[in-house]
């Protein structure tokens, strides 16, 4: 059975390609394509034990099948609307965009006539981190997605969020990809609500949280002493 192959960040690397259409046996489990992989792509081999699995945008785990004709992404661990009394849906506001993130824009969709409190999380490229002792410089960073899954997985924090804290008003949660530059911002998770102590604070602060361990976005960091891919450390579980 024929199956297609997605790769993302260090494993596209490593695999040469963004893409691949492989045949699998009837039946074959996620560890049996791994295995598969491992004898085609010998460079990708290093890589596989740790690497993430989905099929049709959802996480995969070693014993389960892959369908005939499954969209499979195979990438590293994340680097690292809901309704209630109103009339209308509660705004939401998810993306994976390559355009610049407005905070104003973005603060003012998620503001309706009952808003007293919006908290903004936002996180910034650095130019200059300190690694142990020394300094580190950082020209650029690049930002990669798994697009279509990356914004189902947005819905899953939004619902989360929706969920833990129910006086949340508005949500938006945007993820930029492609080269950013020093100051610039790259993600954005808003919340709104009545009252400044409704949940407002740790709903903003369990989103990025959150998305930074299931949301398939990795970045690349570019510098005076060359690139490399940052990789996160969270494994998902099946309630992922």
């Amino acid at each position: 059975m024929a199956v297609s192959i997605l790769f993302f960040a260090t494993l596209k690397q490593r695999a040469g390609c963004e893409r691949m259409e492989l045949d699998l046996p009837d039946g074959a489990t996620v560890s049996e394509l791994k295995n598969l992989l491992a004898l085609r792509l010998p460079d990708l081999q290093p890589a596989l034990p740790s690497a993430l699995v989905s099929i049709n945008r959802e996480f995969a785990f070693a014993t389960d099948p892959v369908p005939a004709g499954a969209e499979v992404g195979l990438f590293p661990p994340v680097s690292g609307g809901a309704t209630d009394a109103h009339s209308e849906p509660l705004p939401t506001h998810l993306h994976i965009t390559a355009a610049p993130i407005d905070l104003d824009a973005l603060t003012a969709s998620i503001t309706l006539p009952s808003t007293g409190a919006v908290c903004l999380f936002t996180g910034i490229v650095r130019a200059s981190t300190q690694r142990g002792h020394a300094p580190h410089t950082t020209a650029h960073l690049h930002y990669e997605a798994y697009t279509q899954m990356a914004e189902q997985k947005l819905q899953q924090v939004a619902d989360e969020i929706r969920t833990r804290w129910p006086a949340v008003e508005g949500i938006a949660i945007v993820q930029r990809v492609g080269t950013l530059l020093p100051g610039t911002p790259t993600v954005l998770i808003a919340c709104s609500a009545a009252h400044r102590d409704t949940g407002v604070f740790e709903a903003a602060r369990y989103g990025i949280d959150r998305l930074k361990q299931i949301v398939p976005v990795w970045k690349k960091e570019v510098g005076p002493d060359g690139e490399q891919w940052l990789e996160g450390s969270y494994i998902p579980a099946r309630a992922d």
